[in-house]
């Protein structure tokens, strides 16, 4: 009994562990296993064409790991890195805006607006940058609002 309880207190520091290395900010960022984006250059969307990064050429920012496609772009990165953080920690930016919700994206799908990075669900015919762009303005005033619900 006492080994069980033993190995479940290890466990449970683990996974607070693992959330004490992430911003309050990035605890809510569509993440699969700390890796941002998908794997794909934050920086590249920016020279306009999402390119997948690769592991060699990983950094960290708050506890997020990103891939970048070559060491400039990793360079680029660590010198502003919020400069090209996505915005609503890489959810939908459309679902974010309609309905305040956490919606997964298609990492190729993306818009840079006023020097931020929007990322979009497109997928089953349902391409949600279209549908953003028809209220931009709207829905992003409405999806600012929600994300802070989420981060503060």
């Amino acid at each position: 009994m006492k080994k069980q309880i033993l190995i479940l207190l290890l466990m449970l520091s683990g996974i607070t562990g693992f959330a004490q290395n992430l911003s309050k900010e990035a605890q809510q960022y569509n993440l699969e296993k700390k890796l941002a984006l998908q794997g794909y250059d934050a920086v590249a969307y920016f020279k306009g064409k999402p390119q997948a990064g690769k592991k060699e050429n990983a950094a960290s920012y708050q506890g997020v790991t990103y891939y970048f496609a070559n060491a400039a772009n990793k360079e680029a990165f660590l010198k502003t890195p919020t400069a090209y953080l996505p915005q609503y920690g890489g959810w939908c930016a459309y679902a974010m805006g309609s309905s305040g919700e956490k919606v997964e994206v298609d990492p190729e799908t993306f818009q840079i607006l006023d020097g931020k990075l929007y990322l979009f669900y497109n997928a089953y015919f349902n391409n949600t940058l279209k549908s953003w762009n028809k209220d931009r303005a709207n829905l992003k005033k409405k999806a600012d609002a929600n994300w802070k619900k989420f981060v503060e």
